[in-house]
């Protein structure tokens, strides 16, 4: 019953997250809408954690089978990724570099305080 009642609510949070997408037309996926949402349903004590608990450790263990049909679909376009992978490998780079520059003067800055 715990199972039913988590993926219940991940599901329930995730069709929200899709309609909200779908009726505001926001770049953002719906999904990622609907993982706010319970993000937040949680922080504020709406939804116990231990009500989504079972299916979030679930899904989260089985989670390199989840990003298979990714994998897959990727291989349709397989020279499009060929055409453009200075692009792409220039651009993870540069935005890594980015995130690594911020982290760590982030980092510096709060031990300095």
């Amino acid at each position: 019953m715990a199972y039913l009642r988590s993926f219940f609510i991940i599901f329930i949070c995730l069709m929200i997250g899709k309609g909200i997408q779908h009726l505001t037309g926001l770049a953002i996926p719906g999904s990622i809408i609907g993982m706010l949402i319970l993000f937040t349903a949680l922080s504020m004590g709406i939804i116990p954690a231990h009500w989504a608990m079972q299916g979030c450790h679930l899904l989260i263990r089985h989670m390199a089978l989840l990003f298979v049909p990714v994998g897959i679909g990727l291989m349709n376009y397989l020279d499009l990724l060929t055409n453009n992978t200075l692009t792409i490998l220039l651009s993870t780079i540069g935005s890594s570099v980015v995130v690594f520059v911020v982290i760590g003067l982030a980092t510096h800055y709060k031990e300095n305080q």
